[in-house]
């Protein structure tokens, strides 16, 4: 016969020791390793780079906004003695004219960049309006410096002895109000706002059960009082 087998000084039997399961990686986080995902990084890289693209983009376009400001704008008239320079057309509204002409083409060149960019993109974002902002306020800037380079020489005395006493020529093109600037990335952002609103895409709407039946689950009906109370 055998003793039985019963633990020393009626002590319970030890219970085998599993190892403790390690974390799965890539399920969650912890309090080691937490998660980083949900930060939308590698999504929100890509707007960025895009953004930045947009913005270089516009803004090099601004060269041709001074193409067609020192093409389009009145240009002042001006005409010298043999001392001085006058105005030829002492109530003439050529410096309006040409603040106008070129607030007129900011607006075109705002409103024509963001319908490209959202014909493009097809939807909106904060990356996409502070690129256009940023991109049109660089290009109205070249395009302001653009047009005053390819205008007439801002030296006005020498301009005057070459072409002599008596002989009208052309004053240099000049911004008077400089708020002119801000015309084009203004309309860009109120464009591609208006466009995001109108034809952007959008949340789908959560359904709504016409049959009036509400998905709640019936209640027991309550115990009837027993006979005779």
């Amino acid at each position: 016969m055998t003793a039985p087998l019963t633990p020393r000084d009626n002590q319970p039997p030890e219970e085998p020791q599993h190892p403790q399961a390690a974390p799965a990686h890539g399920h969650g986080a912890t309090a080691e390793h937490p998660d980083h995902t949900g930060l939308g990084g590698p999504e929100l890289a890509r707007e960025l780079r895009e953004g930045a693209v947009i913005a270089l983009v516009v803004a090099v376009s601004g060269v041709l906004l001074g193409v067609l400001w020192n093409w389009l704008a009145p240009h002042i008239p001006l005409i010298a003695d043999t001392r001085n320079v006058y105005l030829k057309n002492t109530e003439g509204e050529e410096a309006i004219g040409a603040d106008g002409t070129f607030v007129l083409l900011s607006l075109g060149f705002g409103v024509l960049s963001a319908a490209v960019v959202f014909l493009l993109r097809r939807r909106g974002g904060i990356p996409l309006v502070v690129a256009l902002v940023v991109g049109g306020l660089l290009g109205a800037v070249l395009g302001w410096v653009t047009g005053m380079w390819l205008g007439p020489t801002p030296d006005v005395a020498t301009h005057a002895k070459q072409v002599g006493p008596g002989v009208t020529f052309s004053g240099p093109l000049r911004l008077q109000a400089k708020g002119a600037l801000l015309a084009w990335p203004i309309a860009a952002m109120l464009t591609q706002l208006a466009l995001t609103g109108l034809f952007g895409p959008r949340d789908p709407e959560p359904e709504v059960d016409w049959s009036g039946h509400h998905d709640q689950r019936e209640e027991p009906p309550a115990p009837e009082p027993p006979a005779g109370h």
